[in-house]
């Protein structure tokens, strides 16, 4: 089963504020054994985040989705993941208990009575209208949570709320596919040669190791290091290690200078 990611806010397309969340999403992923099959940014567009999330709902991958389920009006994720399933937002009761409790709490730490149904603390309930069928992802921070519905898992934009709800997800709903397939990666560094001479090598070590990929890295150098390409192959471990040692007998053959790293 493949794993996906989307990445939604004007503020990241902008630069106003730099992604975290994918080198994360893929670190949490490989502690457990697991890799990332794809990963999109989108803006606070509601037409392209429906177009987006119904290809991705009907791709029947894992998704976790990052941003946009707060209560202001940039926020389209939740109705547009309605509209994308063609289902309606509920207000979820246990999202709502919630969003009381901490209101509740937020004036008892202020020396404040909340009052719940003022305009602003009824209008705080919209995050917890989730899709009709939705299940909800404990959020540790504030205790608002996001929500979950056919495998895909909509969390916060900020970090510090996000992070944890996804450990959760993985720890509570995918424990049974960590560490599955067997993984090994080797690499090398070729120095001043093309990469159209190695090009070769590489279509035929992945015809003759189907269960491995090639992957090549070049990189310009610069003052203090030399033109390079980084080339290895990464897949099943025993077809990895044979496609390895072939892989270095042909740069010698080639009387290549390289690196193992």
């Amino acid at each position: 089963m493949a794993i996906g990611l989307i990445i939604i806010g004007d503020e990241i397309l902008s630069g106003k504020r730099t992604d975290q969340h994918f080198p994360k999403v893929v670190q949490m992923l490989k502690q457990r054994g697991l890799q990332l099959s794809w990963a999109e940014y989108v803006g606070d567009e509601p037409a392209r985040l429906v177009a987006l999330l119904k290809r991705s709902f009907a791709s029947g991958d894992i998704v976790f989705s990052f941003g946009g389920i707060g209560a202001t009006p940039d926020d389209h994720t939740r109705q547009a993941a309605a509209d994308a399933l063609g289902l309606p937002l509920v207000l979820h009761p246990q999202g709502k208990a919630n969003i009381q409790q901490r209101i509740t709490e937020m004036g008892e730490e202020a020396g404040v009575p909340a009052d719940l149904h003022s305009p602003e603390n009824l209008h705080r309930l919209k995050m917890a209208e989730f899709v009709h069928g939705a299940e909800l992802i404990p959020n540790p921070y504030n205790k608002i949570a996001g929500f979950a519905v056919r495998e895909h898992y909509f969390v916060p934009g900020f970090p510090i709320m996000s992070w944890p709800m996804i450990e959760w997800v993985l720890d509570t709903h995918y424990a049974h596919l960590f560490n599955q397939v067997p993984h090994a990666e080797h690499a090398l560094l070729v120095y001043e040669t093309a990469e159209s001479l190695l090009t070769p090598l590489m279509v035929r070590l992945e015809a003759e190791f189907p269960l491995i990929k090639v992957f090549s890295l070049p990189s310009v150098g610069d003052a203090q290091t030399r033109r390079h390409i980084e080339l290895g192959v990464k897949g099943e471990p025993a077809q990895a290690a044979a496609a390895f040692a072939e892989m270095r007998a042909a740069l010698d053959t080639l009387q290549a200078e390289y690196t193992t790293i």
